[in-house]
């Protein structure tokens, strides 16, 4: 199976630009198209298509579903338990669902929760196609309501244990250190927590207080976001009994 990156800009993400991938093997897989473009149109021509994936509903994941399915009449398929979600993200119902495990014209299902409840992986011989799980420099926003810290970091554990050969991200280019990447995104969730648990010690226990204390840089472009961010922390820090949150204040134990 041959993996072919297309990257399709789009000016909503911080990267400037979205991965699809086609996948080109016994069938024809488009993963992950924002939208209609002209490099995917080419692409397919000379390959066809038969079935359309999403690692996640984010519109620039998912915003090309529907239209992709429907020219080509290509099976689309979704994690099984959100077809609704699916099909008013898309716009298109899916045709089957899958779960961790199952192969879906030649990919396997990796379940990799975190960036989004349904978000998973597909693997293939030449490397894993992560969606936003990862990305080579930077992070990855984990936030508030929908993003869970904890599941998210598991996420990260389970590839590294995998190994893959190779990762391909939603955004920027292909990850050839796999492990390293995930070591280095795990790192980073892990000092972003001892800033919390700091300042909540010494005495923040608003949202707004503690991601005052979390950052050392300027947030005033993308506070909201850092904000949910700090809240999927505190989220997981809860659970795990480090603090304590009511869902308005933060409290040490």
């Amino acid at each position: 199976m041959h993996v072919h990156r297309l990257p399709v800009a789009y000016p909503n993400v911080p990267t400037g630009s979205v991965n699809a991938y086609l996948l080109v093997g016994d069938s024809t897989v488009l993963v992950d198209p924002p939208e209609r473009h002209d490099d995917i149109d080419d692409l397919v021509a000379d390959h066809g298509l038969d079935c359309v994936l999403a690692t996640h509903h984010h519109p620039d994941h998912a915003g090309g579903v529907a239209r992709y399915a429907r020219e080509y009449d290509a099976t689309v398929a979704c994690r099984a338990g959100r077809e609704e979600q699916f099909a008013d993200a898309t716009g298109v119902r899916p045709d089957r669902t899958y779960r961790e495990g199952s192969t879906v014209a030649g990919v396997r299902v990796l379940d990799t929760p975190g960036h989004a409840p349904e978000h998973v992986a597909f693997s293939t011989p030449s490397g894993l196609l992560a969606g936003d799980l990862a990305i080579d420099e930077g992070s990855v926003a984990v936030a508030t309501p929908e993003g869970d810290m904890r599941a998210y970091c598991s996420s990260l554990r389970r590839v590294w244990a995998r190994a893959p050969a190779r990762i391909y991200p939603g955004h920027g280019p292909v990850i050839e250190e796999p492990r390293a990447t995930c070591e280095r995104l795990l790192a980073h969730r892990r000092t972003r927590e001892r800033r919390i648990l700091a300042v909540v010690t010494d005495g923040a226990y608003t949202l707004d207080a503690v991601t005052d204390g979390a950052y050392d840089k300027d947030i005033s472009a993308v506070r909201a976001l850092a904000v949910a961010t700090v809240e999927a922390h505190v989220e997981k820090l809860a659970v795990e009994g480090r603090i304590r949150w009511d869902g308005e204040r933060v409290r040490p134990v």
